[in-house]
């Protein structure tokens, strides 16, 4: 019986979600992590701890990089990034119109204004380099780009274009741990995350890395460093793993900051993850892979980077459909069969939080978003699966 004043499940409304046959997403997770959690419980030390700190080592050191900064999530990244790069009242950040919110939402939080940019086209929906040189005033202070679906942005002439107008330069990579650039120029095989001032990563549920909630700053800038975990405490000089270990006895504040901390359960978690990407990102490759020849005999359909010549993290499956109405009966007939699809993004330009903002037509962010589908992908899909998801669609 239940307790007095308490429902029963039954007797209430529920909203059912509904039992995808093949769900967008999946995580990997297995004994590993099990016991990475029972560790950390064992230990009695929840808190930002050693976990935490040897995540950050071992995360820096996958990206050859002098810095890494676990963080409570993706979004407190891209804070962060911000703050410590001084950005302030009347500053300018330009950053992709197609890209999740949280990017623009940091911007307007340490009080700055986002400048959309467009992304290349349907077949490449990274921000576009020449649109976004075309978005740059003398009010432009930073610019933000986002590796969508994994693949990393046209660095190359976005690294130059950052260097020769002074412009701070913050990487979303949420979508694209484990990924790399490749050129025989610039900076050559080069991660994602570690080509700007600063790198920021998620590790929500669905990313190929994950924690449940979390994230990680990288960088290889010292000054940067050192403010950036500050700003993540409170401003704090000193932790409260170093007060309990006896490396500090009391704390200054020197900045107004932030409770932006990753916990240790959350840190364990994510080393385990951390030594299976590699192995994870390859068999999403698999999967892409089997996506691509099925719509291969189809022009109609667009699957987007087919010709993309870098190592992809693969985090998204996207396809654009020829048209609006096909695109909006195809995901009837996906969720028909209990196949779970989404959209990758609507146009920021276009939130109601973000209308009163002067935006440029963004003809090819807009039309990706009307047109596009986010089919399932993750490590564990079989072929069979995809066969079954096209068969539905082709």
């Amino acid at each position: 019986m239940p307790a007095p004043g308490i429902s029963s499940p039954s007797a209430r409304t529920i909203s059912k979600v509904p039992e995808w046959r093949i769900p967008l997403a999946d995580v990997d997770l297995g004994p590993e992590e099990e016991a990475a959690v029972l560790r950390v419980l064992r230990s009695r030390w929840l808190s930002m701890g050693p976990e935490v700190e040897a995540f950050e080592r071992e995360f820096a050191r996958m990206l050859a990089v002098d810095h890494a900064i676990a963080v409570a999530n993706g979004t407190a990244a891209l804070h962060l990034a911000l703050r410590a790069l001084a950005l302030q009242a009347g500053d300018e950040v330009v950053q992709p119109a197609l890209n999740f919110v949280a990017a623009a939402n940091m911007t307007l939080a340490v009080g700055a204004r986002p400048v959309f940019a467009d992304i290349v086209g349907l077949s490449e929906p990274s921000v576009d380099p020449e649109d976004l040189e075309r978005r740059i005033t003398a009010r432009t202070k930073a610019v933000v780009v986002m590796h969508y679906g994994g693949y990393l942005c046209r660095m190359e002439p976005i690294v130059r274009l950052c260097r020769d107008r002074g412009l701070v330069l913050v990487e979303d990579a949420s979508h694209a741990v484990g990924a790399h650039w490749l050129s025989g120029a610039g900076p050559g095989r080069a991660a994602a995350g570690t080509m700007g001032d600063v790198g920021c990563f998620s590790f929500f549920s669905n990313k190929n890395l994950t924690t449940g909630e979390g994230g990680m700053i990288v960088t290889r800038r010292d000054d940067l460093a050192e403010c950036l975990r500050r700003l993540r405490s409170h401003g704090m000089t000193t932790s409260t793993w170093d007060r309990h270990r006896g490396h500090a006895s009391s704390y200054d504040v020197i900045a107004p900051g932030f409770n932006y901390r990753l916990d240790e359960l959350r840190a364990a978690i994510g080393r385990v993850q951390l030594q299976d990407l590699e192995r994870n990102n390859r068999r999403r490759e698999t999967v892409v892979a089997a996506y691509r020849r099925r719509f291969a005999p189809r022009p109609d359909w667009i699957v987007p980077f087919a010709s993309y010549a870098g190592e992809s993290a693969h985090h998204l499956m996207t396809v654009v459909a020829p048209d609006e109405p096909t695109r909006q009966q195809t995901v009837e007939a996906l969720r028909r069969e209990r196949i779970q699809t989404s959209l990758h993004y609507p146009c920021v330009a276009d939130f109601s939080a973000f209308r009163t903002l002067e935006a440029p037509a963004l003809e090819h962010s807009r039309s990706f978003a009307r047109r596009m589908i986010t089919l399932p992908l993750s490590p564990g899909m079989t072929e069979q699966q995809v066969a079954e998801i096209c068969g539905v669609i082709l």
